[in-house]
């Protein structure tokens, strides 16, 4: 059978067995092995194990488990609700600062945790609730959540990241270097929105309130004394240190980006300990259950990923990919949206993850081809990953979100996320037409670099 006709059979009998409903790793382990007894030496089965362990012995991945514990010891303490309220208290002043503060919150947990379920669930627990009670509607309090989570990809430390440095085989650090710029811009943008949006619901109960005399709870406002506001500082500061802290020992030059993971892991721990007291074994077992579990489906899912990538490059899959749309001679901008428009039908169905490492070696040789900056689009493919985590049919925190605020329906919450998605593809058009925003900030740390 041609190459062609194998390429074919290979991404029909993805769809299938990832359609039967059989967990990602899983089906992906199963189609690999599937073709290699087909197609490849019989001995090749014989080496499963190790074509495995090859491709997953780097130590870049040995970060990741590192960051989950961090985010996990974070996520189970009650630092999410602290660094919410904290937030609100110094923002409440601002039109719609309630939502501006859980933008923050959401920005600065995810910086923290690393994981954007953990992000929604920790921030959203807090920050629906108290948003439902002050009138704000159920799609745009879960709108806001379920978009700052997905900031938990973007800002370091991202583990989405992590996989794209190694699948691309760039710095670690200067990619997450190069998130930190979008990261704000998205910020800057959810907060605006947040302030739009509370304006005119704001209106609208103001008009219903001339009309009728009924006085809608968004209409009443908040009031923090300064000695209340510096009051919530001493719970949060510590873990913006933390935050601090691990930027500088891996921009530093301090520790490996697995150091810096280990290093942030034990001092999350340790803050809890102290902070609330979270230290017993009663206490930790949820954590590091929660870990593991984590862990062990993230590793799975890389790990027959990256033997799914072996037999698509051994059977001259990728390659052939490749040079078929180089052959096609694209303009360059055609053929990045042609490349993202593809990553936002996947993102329909797959995680982040098995995104990255099923296409690096598809789409990476042609964009290297058109001299596109390989940091600059690992941002730009993160962004567009980020708005499969809040579309459906995955969205995946969507369904966290309807777990932290099951009265909300499904349907609010979708169209709440929405206005979130648009603004992710205006911040991926501003980064095409201002790459800066991403490049600007590893250039002046570590030096220019051709990003091929």
């Amino acid at each position: 059978m041609s190459v062609l006709g194998i390429g074919i059979s290979y991404g029909l009998a993805t769809l299938f067995a990832m359609f039967s409903g059989m967990p990602i790793a899983f089906a992906l382990g199963a189609v690999a092995v599937v073709f290699m007894a087909i197609y490849m030496p019989a001995a090749s089965l014989d080496t499963v194990t190790q074509n495995v362990y090859e491709e997953m012995a780097s130590i870049t991945l040995l970060s990741i488990p590192l960051f989950i514990l961090k985010g996990a010891a974070i996520g189970k303490s009650r630092a999410g609700q602290d660094l919410y309220s904290a937030l609100h208290a110094w923002l409440h002043r601002v039109p719609g600062g309630l939502g501006v503060a859980n933008v923050f919150a959401c920005a600065l947990f995810a910086a923290m945790a690393g994981s954007s379920p953990a992000t929604c669930s920790a921030i959203g627990s807090a920050g629906i609730p108290e948003m439902r009670k002050r009138g704000y509607s159920g799609g745009f309090a879960a709108g806001i959540i379920a978009a700052g989570g997905t900031l938990g990809i973007l800002l370091p430390p991202s583990i989405t990241m992590i996989l794209f440095a190694v699948a691309a085989e760039k710095s670690l650090g200067r990619l997450f270097l190069a998130g930190i710029g979008p990261g704000l811009l998205l910020v800057t943008l959810f907060g605006i929105y947040a302030v739009l949006r509370f304006r005119k619901e704001f209106a609208a109960a103001q008009v219903l309130y001339e009309k009728t005399g009924a006085e809608a709870a968004i209409l009443q406002r908040d009031e923090f004394t300064m000695a209340e506001r510096f009051t919530m500082l001493p719970r949060v500061i510590p873990f913006v240190l933390l935050l601090t802290g691990v930027m500088i020992a891996l921009y530093g030059g301090y520790a490996t980006p697995s150091e810096t993971a280990g290093l942030g892991g034990l001092l999350a721990l340790a803050l809890i300990a102290v902070i609330y007291s979270v230290w017993r074994p009663s206490d930790l077992s949820p954590i590091l259950k929660s870990t593991i579990r984590e862990s062990t489906m993230l590793m799975m899912i890389i790990g027959m990923s990256l033997l799914y990538s072996y037999v698509m490059s051994y059977l001259h899959i990728s390659q052939s990919a490749a040079e078929s749309i180089v052959a096609m001679h694209l303009p360059r901008w055609e053929l990045l949206t042609a490349i993202l428009l593809m990553v936002v039908v996947l993102g329909f169905f797959l995680p982040p993850v098995s995104i990255i490492l099923m296409t690096a070696p598809i789409i990476l040789p042609p964009l290297r081809a058109a001299n596109f900056d390989i940091i600059w689009f690992g941002v730009v493919m993160t962004i567009v990953m980020e708005m499969g985590l809040i579309h459906p049919p995955v969205g995946l925190n969507i369904f966290v979100i309807r777990n932290v605020a099951p009265d909300i329906p499904l349907s609010e919450v979708i169209w709440g996320t929405l206005p979130f998605v648009l603004l992710m593809m205006l911040a991926v058009l501003l980064l095409c037409f201002f790459p800066g925003i991403s490049t600007w900030l590893p250039d002046l740390v570590m030096g220019p670099d051709g990003g091929r």
